[in-house]
């Protein structure tokens, strides 16, 4: 039993001094064999098995492929004096692993010295130039056709307007970001890829200042576009009080012309009738205005009068 026990022992030390021994790399790895600290022999980056020696060696690894950082953002003010927040990203790859454990020893020493890097260079960058040029693009065009009709709606003067093109651009600064932190990067074995600008936006205090200005821009448009409305309002219905006037007197006149010819009318009726019988016509009238006599009504009656007249004669009949 106990020679069992040794040969399974025996066997467990072989097992794990091959364990020890034995590492693999990655396709998209490259390893560094460290003894005690410091790298052992040249830089392993060809995939699949390799030996080492157990217990006493270990193996470095480093990704091949093109790494990310991501930049913290900063308050930087710009050449006008505008603070603005910028946040800048930027791309890597491990170029040089043996310097790359030497300078920052792994991913994590390398972010903080790309931190320290790449910063003061967008920094450095971004206060030495206009804002306009880190906003537009070296290929930025405006059509003036349509920025003046814009600018003629909302009552804006196009010479008021910033329309220069960059004599940079926002590409030509990342490309000068890119040139400045590689310099700095052979130390560190590190090969910077591309730099590039994510976000820019004003600091809090000023865009809530940015930002107050355009609402009043906003408010001074929409009160001038209510007061125009307001007067073209008051210019329609001054229109529609006059249109009314015209229809009312012309409705007006038109009634007096009916009128007068439906009074030409009765009176030439009139005057058939009397020229028929001028003396029934009378005494229709006469009758007529007995209507406007109420009851119990005490009349004093001239002796030439029509009334008397006629009930005289009515009462010789």
């Amino acid at each position: 039993m106990s020679r069992i026990m040794l040969q399974v022992a025996g066997m467990l030390v072989v097992l794990l001094v091959l364990i020890n021994s034995i590492y693999v790399i990655d396709q998209a790895e490259q390893g560094i064999v460290v003894q005690f600290g410091e790298p052992i022999g040249e830089v392993v980056d060809t995939p699949g098995l390799h030996w080492k020696l157990p217990f006493i060696q270990e193996v470095r690894r480093y990704d091949r492929r093109m790494l990310a950082w991501d930049g913290d953002v900063s308050q930087i003010p710009t050449l006008g004096r505008e603070f603005v927040v910028v946040d800048t990203t930027a791309r890597y790859r491990i170029a040089d692993p043996l310097q790359f454990l030497r300078s920052v020893r792994d991913e994590a020493g390398a972010r903080t010295r790309l931190d320290d890097i790449i910063d003061s260079v967008a920094r450095d960058i971004v206060s030495g130039t206009n804002l306009e040029e880190i906003v537009r693009s070296a290929d930025w065009q405006v059509n003036l056709a349509e920025v003046k009709e814009v600018a003629e709606q909302e009552g804006v003067a196009v010479e008021q307007l910033d329309l220069e093109k960059p004599k940079k651009g926002r590409g030509k600064l990342e490309q000068e970001m890119l040139g400045a932190a590689s310099r700095l990067m052979p130390g560190l074995g590190i090969e910077l890829i591309d730099v590039r600008i994510k976000r820019i936006n004003y600091i809090d205090s000023v865009r809530t200042q940015v930002e107050s200005r355009m609402i009043a821009e906003r408010q001074s448009i929409a009160e001038r576009f209510r007061s125009e409305g307001q007067g073209r309002s008051q210019e329609i219905l001054g229109d529609m009080e006059r249109e009314l006037l015209r229809i009312r007197s012309e409705g007006e006149r038109k009634a007096k012309e009916i009128r007068g010819r439906a009074d030409a009318e009765a009176t030439r009726i009139y005057g058939q009738a009397y020229g028929k019988d001028p003396e029934f016509y009378k005494f229709f009238k006469t009758l007529e205005s007995f209507d406007a006599i109420g009851p119990n009504s005490t009349l004093m009656l001239d002796a030439d009068s029509d009334y008397f007249r006629y009930l005289d004669s009515s009462r010789r009949r």
